[in-house]
């Protein structure tokens, strides 16, 4: 399966700095050192991670006396601060969107599906209403009222992107398009740090019970996160402790024999409320709509804070996942599927595998921690860091192009390959909040830095039978492991050094950011027996003017840009050049006063420089490809204190190639030019069925071009979902079902030869206790 594919990665890191001289004592590269931070006072604001560190205090509690000359230190030092600097520094404007009533914070939890704040694209704790960039963020209640089992399924109804493209069977959880672009190597984040792939290794396949939000960030980001694609970034925002005692255990279970169960419990463990501590796990055994393909998951997250003073707080964040699944990508000929061959179908069902032998094994486990300390009310620092290390075992044969077609008899390759990946990443800032004159200033200025190391093996696979036939298969059992096909280490580091500022004039607003960063990525060959490497570095920049009105209407503009270090080799086997992209975004956000909604409407326009193009004459990667993508996305939600929650989007999108060898003019393929979707759900608050929650949505994704060429199309899509949900007491009983008519439709084609089916009708009923 390695030689289908065209995938290229990369990884990142950064950090930021106050007007004094100050010596701070980090936890840097694994080792304690000593570095001085100096920043002017007019730019004393600095963060360099994301999202901000903060933990839920408890309402009420006792105050220790180990505790109290803290609080009285911190009482001197608001009096000293007050009387030297402006009167608003001691709290950020509070405006309609910061959503005061529930305290809602940029990592915390959302009560409905209309989050407020968000830190993905500022790296501050930031309302949504005064964010000139489009943020989307799908809350744990919109993940549990949509039933949705994957980050892939939880995207479904996100405006302008597709967490699915491959359809629901893709195990491999290699489907993640924003706004046209593939983002499933570069654009993936756990709060805030990047978590590397290889091209065979995606992370988007992280339990989504273990994430308080996840967020998605659109267009280039690299002023912020260094080497990121252009389309975008997702964030996962881990749960967290909190200082409210709770728990709650589900189970559940549904179509393709899936059974789980789930707990996610926590609070104080001490009287004071100066640690907290949660546990979330999920147990999974199942299977998928593939025949012989299992789903079956292990996913554990402890997590531990601190608070040793008021200024204080550390969390201890941990998380392992292990999944055994089955291979469900089967590469399936458009003939059959996207349309008929001599009057037959290819079930949705079919295996072009070798039971018993065809799997895809993957253990994810990170551990670090996020610390934050307010050395003033307007000077604080923050460090994230983690460690991470992925292995993914792939058995498969995959289908390879008829040989005979009226037949139905189908080619298939074999391949069995191991990856593995460890990193380290820390993320340093320091953030600052001071105005001068009639502008106020909220400022960021950080260091981070990632080290990353991946290796992939692969070998050839064969079997006795090489071909099958889709329409009446007959399986073989027989396999043999051939010799290597695929030795290749990378090593990459990346060091990056950034400042923000958010200045404010009224309602007036700017953001301005700048980023530079020097990478260093080493690849070798084991089976030539050589090594290349390259030293890169790039500057990029961000830019944006908001203005928010009294009546809730924010229209702004944006123009940002985005750089990636390519894993690929060119002619003569050297490294590739970064690519860079660019963006220019207009757009108006609207959040109506009195009401708990976000409407979001955005035009963009990105271009996609440097593309890594495959040239098949030349028998390797040119950089000679350009893509542009333009278009337009309306998202709304709402959640009403009526029971009433919505969530409706729309997408257009028109995505060229503007440079190619051959495909000049051709649109990229499993990018359709419409998608919309819309779900609503209610819940009866009165009378005797109080409790009783039904709801719905449909999805619709346009046609979509089905190779490079553009010599044939995969037809449009239309699927309903829908929810009927029972809640008393303590007690929750649901059921969801997705593709509701059990439409049978192909998802997307990369080739004639390469095309695959969308998930088929899936119900899940679940029995959830809340304590």
């Amino acid at each position: 399966m390695r030689g289908a594919e065209k995938d290229v990665s990369d990884f990142q890191f950064s950090s930021r700095g106050d007007t004094r001289r100050r010596q701070i004592q980090v936890l840097f590269l694994g080792a304690v050192s000593t570095f001085s931070l100096i920043i002017p006072f007019a730019a004393a604001e600095a963060q360099t991670q994301i999202p901000a560190i903060t933990v839920e205090a408890p309402a009420q509690r006792t105050r220790p006396a180990a505790i109290a000359p803290s609080r009285r230190a911190a009482a001197a030092r608001t009096a000293r601060a007050n009387r030297r600097g402006p009167a608003q520094q001691a709290a950020p404007t509070q405006s309609a969107s910061s959503n005061g009533a529930t305290a809602e914070r940029a990592n915390g939890p959302v009560r409905g599906f209309v989050a407020t704040r968000s830190g993905t694209a500022t790296k501050t704790d930031t309302p949504l209403i005064e964010t000139p960039q489009s943020v989307s963020v799908i809350t744990t209640d919109q993940v549990r009222n949509q039933g949705a089992v994957s980050i892939g399924e939880a995207l479904r109804y996100t405006a302008g992107v597709s967490g699915d493209v491959n359809g629901g069977s893709d195990t491999r959880f290699g489907g993640l398009q924003i706004r046209g672009f593939d983002m499933t190597m570069p654009g993936l984040y756990v709060d805030g740090l990047r978590i590397p792939s290889s091209n065979y290794v995606h992370f988007n396949g992280l339990e989504p019970y273990g994430a308080e939000r996840i967020e998605v960030l659109k267009g280039p980001s690299s002023a912020m996160y260094g080497g990121s694609g252009t389309g975008g970034v997702l964030n996962y925002v881990t749960k967290l402790p909190t200082a409210q005692q709770f728990g709650e255990v589900s189970i559940s279970g549904g179509s393709f024999n899936r059974y789980q169960g789930q707990f996610d419990m926590g609070g104080p463990a001490n009287k004071e409320g100066t640690v907290l501590w949660r546990l979330t796990g999920v147990v999974r055994d199942g299977e998928t709509q593939v025949d012989f393909s299992k789903d079956n998951r292990v996913f554990i997250a402890p997590a531990v804070t601190f608070k040793p003073n008021e200024d204080t707080t550390i969390t201890l964040l941990a998380n392992y996942q292990r999944d055994r699944a089955g291979w469900g990508l089967q590469f399936l000929p458009a003939s059959g599927t996207v349309w008929p061959n001599n009057g037959r179908t290819i079930p949705v069902s079919f295996f072009a595998g070798v039971p018993g032998f065809d799997a895809f094994n993957t253990e994810i486990a990170t551990a670090g921690y996020q610390l934050s300390h307010d050395f003033t009310d307007y000077l604080t620092f923050r460090q994230n860091l983690r460690y991470a290390y992925q292995h993914n075992e792939e058995k498969v044969f995959y289908g390879g192009g008829y040989t005979d077609e009226a037949a139905g008899q189908l080619a298939r390759y074999g391949s069995y390959s191991n990856s593995y990946i460890n990193s380290f990443a820390v993320d340093n800032q320091l953030q600052g909040k001071f105005n001068t004159g009639i502008l106020s200033h909220t400022t960021l200025v950080g260091v981070d830095y990632r080290n990353s190391s991946f290796r992939d093996t692969a070998f050839g696979v064969t079997t006795s039978s090489p071909e099958i036939n889709v329409f009446n298969p007959n399986y073989s059992y027989d396999y043999a492991i051939g010799a290597m096909s695929d030795n290749t280490g990378v090593k990459q580091s990346q060091v990056g050094l950034y400042a923000q500022d958010q200045i404010k004039l009224g309602r007036l607003s700017f953001q301005f950011g700048g980023r530079q960063d020097f990478v260093t990525t080493q690849i070798d060959n084991g089976l030539a027996n050589t090594t290349v490497a390259k030293d890169a570095s790039a500057f990029t920049g961000r830019a944006a003017v908001m203005y928010n009105f009294d009546n809730g209407i924010a229209p702004y503009f944006s123009y940002s840009e985005s750089f990636l270090p390519l894993l690929a080799t060119g002619v003569g086997g050297q490294m590739l050049n970064p690519e860079s992209g660019v963006q220019y975004e207009v757009g108006v956000k609207y959040q109506p006063v009195g009401w708990n909604a976000l409407f979001t409407f955005a035009a963009f326009d990105l271009t996609r420089d440097n593309l890594a193009v495959y040239v098949p004459a030349a028998t390797s990667y040119e950089q000679i490809g350009q893509v542009k993508s333009r278009g337009i996305e309306l998202e709304g939600t709402m959640s009403l204190a009526d029971g009433w929650n919505l969530r409706a989007a729309y997408a257009y999108v028109d995505a060229m190639v503007t440079q190619d060898p051959v495909n000049v003019g051709k649109a990229p393929t499993t990018v359709p030019l419409n998608r919309a979707s819309l779900w609503s759900d209610y819940t009866l608050q009165t009378g005797p069925l109080a409790g009783l929650q039904f709801g719905g949505g449909i999805r619709h994704v346009g046609a979509t071009w089905g190779d490079d060429a553009n010599t044939f199309k995969v037809g449009a899509s239309t699927v309903l979902d829908a929810l009927l949900a029972y809640s008393h007491d303590n007690w929750r009983l649901s059921l969801n079902v997705t593709n509701l008519a059990d439409t049978r439709y192909v998802a997307a084609c990369y080739s004639l030869a390469g095309c695959f089916y969308a998930e088929g009708r899936k119900a899940i009923g679940k029995l959830t206790y809340r304590w």
